[in-house]
């Protein structure tokens, strides 16, 4: 017959038999863990961490695209890019861009998504006719514009005519080319944001909208006391990444404009790319390029300072 004191023996004699193999087996999956996580970190490793990091040398060398060059120069290309007017006039091209798109891509999309969710007839044409902009290339979009803004066949142009105004030369005049920019910017990207309300409008508890009505609410008064207030972390997330697209700017102008940027149109992007491969000066590209990423760095600081004071109060 087998006593309690036994019987405590054998179950710790035991358990201290399993302690190596169950350590053993620890190992084993944190090795499969660590497979599963290797492609990953070398996809991250090569494509991230090491242009980053290249990227912060180059900026300190004056590197050439033909080859020459090379040579550790410290600060001078920052020195450079922070003394060149260039530099910040395209910063304020990005900045004055990013202010005229961001606006109309966060109204619109709201408008666009309230209608569809109040039950407007179509429903599955609206959305697709929406966000099917959304999902064409960069180059199609452009050329689609180019020749709406054509002066002399341009639809832009004939739909001013018709009511009596005079054509203007989008593109050309640079008093306009930017809004140009922007209003196909607006067409081409708000399908997106659209679906992002939408998806945040369907999440509202009906019951709300139910309780509002008993007591007399009516539509507008509903949108401004349950909508709105309801989809401003919606907001606050589509306006971070509206700003943070938009900060990017260059495919469409550099398109639209064939590649000739003005003073009205260059942004900061397409200023790194002529002077990376326009002028061949890689360090110097790399230097406007982190002194840009500082930018983007502080407008997220202050729209994290911003939000965070929101949800204190």
């Amino acid at each position: 017959m087998t006593t309690a004191p036994q019987t405590t023996r054998a179950i710790v004699t035991g358990a201290a038999r399993e302690r190596p193999g169950h350590a053993g087996g620890k190992r084993g999956e944190q090795l499969v863990s660590w497979a599963f996580l290797a492609p990953f970190l070398i996809a991250f490793a090569l494509f991230l961490v090491w242009p980053i990091l290249h990227g912060i040398y180059l900026s300190f060398t004056d590197q050439s695209l033909t080859g020459a060059g090379g040579d550790i120069i410290g600060f001078a290309n920052y020195a450079e890019a922070l003394s060149d007017p260039t530099t910040w006039r395209s910063m304020g091209n990005t900045l004055l861009f990013t202010v005229l798109s961001t606006i109309p891509l966060v109204v619109l999309a709201l408008i666009m998504a309230v209608l569809v969710d109040r039950g407007i007839p179509g429903q599955w044409l609206w959305r697709l006719s929406f966000f099917m902009p959304f999902l064409l290339a960069s180059t199609v979009i452009s050329q689609i514009w180019v020749w709406i803004f054509n002066p002399q066949i341009g639809a832009a142009n004939n739909l001013l005519e018709a009511v009596g105004l005079q054509p203007i030369a989008w593109l050309q005049n640079p008093d306009t080319n930017l809004i140009a920019i922007v209003i196909a910017t607006v067409w081409w990207t708000v399908g997106f944001n659209f679906l992002l309300y939408l998806a945040a409008l369907q999440n509202i508890p009906a019951q709300q909208y139910e309780a509002a009505s008993l007591d007399g609410a009516g539509p507008w008064r509903q949108l401004w006391s349950i909508t709105i207030p309801q989809l401003g972390p919606a907001t606050v997330l589509i306006v971070m990444l509206q700003i943070l697209a938009s900060l990017k700017l260059f495919d469409q102008a550099y398109q639209m404009l064939g590649g000739v940027a003005s003073d009205t149109t260059r942004s900061i992007v397409q200023y790194m790319y002529e002077a990376g491969f326009v002028g061949y000066r890689f360090g110097y590209s790399a230097a406007i390029s982190y002194v840009f990423f500082a930018l983007i760095v502080v407008i997220g600081i202050a729209q994290a300072l911003v939000v965070g004071r929101r949800k204190e109060q």
